[in-house]
């Protein structure tokens, strides 16, 4: 399958919105409910980090960081966000998107990245895991959906580059 990796446009915004809801409906990609608007989406994520994997004719996953605080101090520090659509998943999108986000946070400065994944979610934890993150701890009980209790496990990846 080919495809690129390319920086988001703003008009690619319908397609990552439904993406992003195919995840929703797993269930086990995010504990929201509502992908929102894109107002809401873009005052949310870091501009310079928001990629999207570009097949012929469609965007097949797309992958972006939010920052984790307000805060300046912490302004090297970013949370990241990996979505594939169902079809594409398993053909290394989301490791291909993963690895050049963690290339675009470092070229940025940011010298940590961190993941909050449903514990079930065993794929996505697999993935973070063999891009070099860690798992730092479980949240117990971090987040209700749909009437169930979920834990999230907390994973980090620290620069060697950025200090």
């Amino acid at each position: 399958m080919e495809y690129a990796i390319e920086a988001m446009r703003p008009s690619d915004w319908d397609e990552v919105r439904s993406i992003y809801l195919e995840g929703i409906s797993t269930g086990l990609a995010t504990l929201e409910t509502d992908p929102g608007t894109w107002e809401k989406w873009n005052a949310a994520h870091l501009e310079c980090h928001r990629l999207v994997a570009r097949g012929s004719s469609s965007v097949l996953g797309w992958a972006a960081l939010s920052p984790t605080s307000l805060r300046p101090v912490y302004n090297g520090v970013a949370e990241v966000s990996v979505y594939v659509g169902s079809r594409f998943q398993c053909c290394g999108i989301g490791k291909a998107l993963l690895d050049t986000l963690i290339a675009s946070s470092e070229k940025g400065g940011i010298w940590t990245l961190q993941a909050m994944i449903i514990a079930e979610n065993r794929s996505s934890i697999s993935l973070h895991l063999r891009c070099g993150f860690r798992k730092v701890g479980l949240r117990e009980k971090l987040g209700k959906l749909s009437g169930k209790w979920h834990d999230v496990v907390l994973l980090e990846r620290r620069s060697r580059i950025v200090a």
